[in-house]
């Protein structure tokens, strides 16, 4: 064999085994990893908001006392429903009682003057035909029956006055409601230098709601609806709910009735007002409640499950498998509040991108993964999880089942299958 012989089959042999390392190398290459991953697609959702809102009366009446006098008792029980007209205080009527006699007095001698001056100036016009009387004592009569006619409209405006205030002595409720704590104790006078406050009644079946709305997030819901992104409802058709400090949602649901026009200066932002129905009672104005209000539809948005979604300090991001199994990030621009389970992606996303949903810690920039769908997955890690448990937990074949009315060996009396088996 000469030596260019010898060199040619060195040189095979080599090639060979660099061959048979490549081939054995690429056998024991790990396949790569499986994830799952959502195909996402435009939707349209409920556009919600959530804003921090007070409960407030839909009527407030302040109960005053309207005359002088000593408050004598108070006739219903603090902190209970009141009906329009029922009678809430007593003030001495004594006083009231003695002025409206005495205007009946004065009403009485402004009647009997009236009838003398009516009858004497009836007589002159009588006898002025027949010249028994002068022109002058003809309109002196007629004066005086004028005169006196005047002041029986006095009088009988002072009795009309006399009764009112007399009335106003039984202090009564101006609106149907809830009647609130008594201000001013029995034996106290009210209303000598002004208007005393008795008590105030709340109606508060229905509520008010109120609450307002940053100008500039209203300015960026108007923009997005010009461009065909958001659909707002009109005032008549938003509808509210209202969660309570506890975080549990009340079983009724408001109405939006009134948004301002103007931005409050001090504020920037907008007032809006709802009504809710309370028939329960259960709410009481003054307590801050959460508000969500459905505002209309958004359009054209995506909907991934909250895991898919991680962050950074450049803000969020999605991991997303391309059709080649690389795996790319995409930053996105979310809203704060979830849809359920998922959370609301407004931009970053295209029509059929694979977003990485469950195996995010197998997946990395630029990496090579197997896509499978999310729901298979999902199924798949649960099955591995109760695997064991489960293969633990079934007889083996061949193995007879244990006697459901046995007792269940415990400690170290427990004997293993086999010994159960003989």
């Amino acid at each position: 064999m000469t030596a260019s012989t010898r060199s040619l089959l060195l040189s095979s042999a080599i090639v060979l085994a660099l061959a048979a390392c490549s081939k054995k190398e690429e056998q024991q290459a790990p396949p790569p990893p499986e994830v799952g991953v959502v195909k996402v697609q435009p939707q349209t959702v409920p556009l919600v908001r959530d804003f921090s809102g007070r409960l407030a009366p839909v009527r407030s009446a302040d109960v005053r006392a309207r005359v002088a006098g000593v408050l004598l008792k108070r006739t219903y029980d603090e902190g209970t429903d009141v009906k329009e007209g029922q009678v809430l205080f007593k003030i001495d009527p004594a006083p009231l009682q003695a002025d409206l006699s005495s205007a009946q007095g004065q009403l009485a001698s402004a009647q009997a003057t009236y009838t003398n001056a009516h009858v004497a100036a009836e007589r002159a016009r009588q006898l002025a035909p027949q010249k028994y009387v002068s022109q002058s004592d003809l309109d002196d009569a007629q004066a005086t029956e004028r005169s006196a006619q005047a002041s029986l409209q006095q009088a009988k405006a002072a009795v009309t006055n006399a009764q009112i205030s007399l009335g106003y002595a039984s202090v009564t409720a101006p609106i149907s409601g809830r009647a609130g704590k008594q201000q001013v104790t029995e034996g106290a006078l009210v209303g000598s230098s002004d208007v005393t406050l008795l008590t105030t009644v709340d109606q508060i079946d229905p509520l008010y709601i109120n609450f307002s709305m940053s100008s500039s997030e209203l300015s960026a819901l108007r923009q997005a609806q010009g461009q065909g992104d958001v659909s707002l409802n009109d005032t008549a058709n938003t509808s509210v709910k209202v969660l309570m400090n506890n975080g549990q949602a009340y079983d009724q649901t408001g109405t939006l009735d009134f948004s301002d026009v103007v931005v409050d200066q001090a504020t920037g932002a907008v007032s809006l007002r709802a009504t809710l129905p309370n028939p329960q009672k259960a709410l009481l104005p003054g307590s801050f409640v959460t508000v969500q209000a459905d505002l209309g539809q958004r359009s054209n948005i995506f909907l991934v499950p909250q895991a898919a979604i991680q962050r950074d300090t450049n803000g969020a991001y999605a991991m997303v498998v391309g059709l080649d199994g690389k795996v790319s990030r995409k930053d996105v621009q979310m809203e704060s509040r979830a849809q359920g389970g998922d959370w609301i992606i407004t931009s970053g996303l295209n029509t059929g991108d694979q977003v990485i949903a469950l195996g995010l810690q197998k997946a990395r920039d630029g990496g090579q993964v197997k896509a499978i769908p999310y729901e298979q997955a999902l199924a798949q890690a649960k099955q591995q999880a109760g695997g064991p448990a489960q293969a633990a937990a079934a007889p083996q074949a061949g193995q007879p089942k244990a006697d459901a009315a046995a007792p269940e060996a415990k400690g170290d009396d427990a004997q293993p299958a086999e010994g159960q088996a003989k």
